[in-house]
């Protein structure tokens, strides 16, 4: 997956969604949750990977809880700028609806034969990472679901001393702004 095709899906006229464009961190490489009221509400996991955001739609969101494996859609790489974006897509955008960073910070790969190469790591269908972030902490694995379809993905939280039963999901503001999703105004 590519930029081109996130640039294709959006009218950059009429939202204010970055354009698609390589870019990087200068030291650790960066996560980012946005929670996304889109057609149906969802979280956007995305994992920094050679100047893109990697990114996988989470229907029922992340957990802190290593008994649920979360279904993730992988969907097109977005760009490194879109790791801050907040507010309101248009009506008759791709992706029209509200959206807010839930949570962000760093990750780190785990075991990593191929020496921080995530694209290589998800070539074998298995990824290990500890995320540093403000809500979500610890170590978890994006496990390739073979009996899915070829973009399906399993997100599941190890079990360290950050697991927990609690909803994170509670947790409903913004990192950013500390506004909730559907507290934005068009």
């Amino acid at each position: 997956m590519t930029l081109n095709e996130y640039n294709q899906k959006r009218n950059f006229v009429s939202t204010a969604e970055p354009e698609g464009k390589i870019n990087k961190s200068v030291a650790e490489m960066i996560f980012v949750v946005q929670k996304h009221a889109a057609s149906h509400l969802h979280y956007d996991f995305r994992l920094e990977s050679e100047g893109v955001l990697k990114s996988w739609a989470i229907p029922k969101g992340p957990s802190m809880n290593p008994a649920h494996k979360r279904l993730a859609i992988q969907v097109e790489d977005h760009p490194y700028a879109y790791r801050n974006f907040e507010g309101i897509i248009p009506e008759g955008n791709y992706g029209a609806g509200n959206v807010i960073v839930w949570d962000n910070g760093t990750f780190i790969l785990v075991d990593d034969e191929n020496y921080g190469n995530l694209n290589a790591n998800l070539q074998k269908g298995h990824l290990r990472f500890i995320i540093k972030g403000k809500k979500l902490k610890g170590e978890f694995l994006l496990v390739k679901w073979k009996a899915k379809k070829e973009n399906s993905w399993l997100l599941i939280k190890a079990n360290d001393e950050y697991a927990t039963e609690e909803d994170v999901l509670l947790q409903d503001k913004s990192v950013i702004s500390n506004t909730t999703i559907d507290s934005l105004k068009s």
